[in-house]
């Protein structure tokens, strides 16, 4: 199982680095832009709705809103980017997590609040929709494929550092009723590997003392975020009574099971950085 899921790891990286790095701005776009399609796929049965026909037309509707999203925010014309518009998705997408943290602290006590299928269903859209606009938006900013691939690196740095310092120290549970194998432990170790990066990343990059700063703010808000998506996604899933979202994925199960913690992450990585005009 580990091999398997190392080997899936590495084609996935590969993959995501060549089409960030070799594809334009715009087909790499739509490229995550089906990914995202697929995902609602996937969340349409977290959802619960019933049978394949409610599955496929709600994909379908995420397909139509991810278009009607492109038009609104300028992505398909070659002028440039609707920048507030970009921004207002970003800051629903960014007050949606605020929620979904509510929900998550207050689990399993509240699920009358969401545990209708429709509710679900619409949350999967808070989810998906803001991460797709994120990634139009940091795509499209000077050095963007490489803000996105720090912010990918916040994500996986949060990762890593909490599955090592959760196993070597965890103790007191994070959200026992979501996930009971994250500890407190092992989120203090996620910051730490983020505040480590932002010190790497500080030393590399010709940042003023305030810049250096922001990006120290920038990292340790992003890193605590894709905490909080991950998390939603179990809580649904616990609810759903579902291990895994899909199966498509050899060794790590279905799409969102790899980017639930981006899903938060980058909408508030890319306002954060379109609020702020910082350029690293």
């Amino acid at each position: 199982m580990l091999r398997q899921r190392v080997i899936t790891a590495l084609l996935l990286g590969a993959l995501f680095l060549s089409g960030l790095f070799l594809l334009s701005p715009h087909v790499f776009a739509i490229s995550v832009g089906l990914v995202v399609v697929y995902a609602a796929w996937e969340w349409s049965d977290m959802a619960g709705l019933p049978g394949w026909f409610w599955r496929a037309v709600y994909t379908l509707l995420m397909l139509v809103a991810l278009i009607v999203v492109a038009g609104l925010t300028g992505f398909s014309i070659q002028t440039g980017l609707n920048t507030a518009v970009v921004k207002s998705f970003l800051l629903t997408g960014c007050l949606w997590w605020l929620i979904a943290f509510f929900l998550v602290r207050g689990y399993p006590g509240n699920e009358l609040l969401w545990g209708s299928c429709w509710v679900r269903s619409i949350m999967g859209a808070l989810v998906l929709l803001p991460t797709w606009v994120a990634v139009v938006a940091l795509i499209h900013l000077p050095n963007g494929s490489w803000l996105l691939l720090m912010a990918i690196l916040i994500v996986v740095f949060a990762d890593v550092g909490a599955y090592f310092s959760g196993r070597k120290f965890g103790r007191h549970k994070l959200a026992p009723g979501v996930s009971p194998g994250k500890t407190w432990e092992g989120f203090v170790g996620g910051l730490m590997a983020n505040v480590g990066l932002a010190a790497v990343l500080g030393i590399l990059l010709p940042l003023s003392v305030r810049d250096g700063a922001w990006l120290l703010v920038v990292i340790v808000v992003t890193s605590c975020a894709s905490v909080l998506g991950d998390l939603l996604e179990s809580m649904v899933k616990r609810h759903r009574g579902i291990k895994d979202s899909g199966n498509i994925l050899p060794g790590h199960g279905g799409v969102l099971d790899r980017v639930d913690s981006v899903t938060a992450a980058l909408p508030v990585f890319s306002l954060f950085l379109l609020v702020t005009g910082l350029s690293f």
